[in-house]
């Protein structure tokens, strides 16, 4: 990904940074989504997905265990999916496992484009930072 925040900021999830620590072209990439455009390299590599759950933090134990439970981690990550489209982030480890399950049990080719073109239309705020 671009670097959105200043370089001293601490490694952790957005959702648990502050909004002082995102740079401003930072919040503009974040915005737009423009962030997630260098993750394409690791779809065409077949790391990822341009739909699926997204990709966490290796101490985000809630979210890990919440996922493991769901079968959620036997996916491939995606750069966008229902979880994102619809505002929920890692700052809510259960629901965002729970969607992420929902999203996978029923992913038909129409809804990856759906999530797709919702995504680049801007449903979804992005990850959720901490105001001042």
């Amino acid at each position: 990904k671009f670097r959105t925040m200043k370089p001293d900021t601490a490694h952790v999830a957005s959702h648990l940074a502050s909004a002082s620590a995102i740079t401003p072209f930072g919040g503009f990439l974040r915005k737009t989504k423009l962030d997630e455009l260098p993750q394409l390299w690791n779809v065409l590599l077949g790391d990822m997905s341009l739909v699926g759950p997204r990709p966490c933090l290796f101490n985000q134990e809630d979210l890990i265990y919440q996922r493991e439970k769901r079968g959620v981690l036997n996916y491939r990550p995606g750069i966008t999916g229902l979880a994102q489209v619809n505002d929920i982030d890692m700052s809510t480890p259960e629901l965002l496992a729970e969607t992420d399950a929902k999203m996978l049990v029923g992913l038909a080719t129409i809804d990856y484009f759906k999530y797709i073109f919702m995504t680049l239309i801007g449903k979804g705020k992005g990850d959720r930072v901490k105001k001042l």
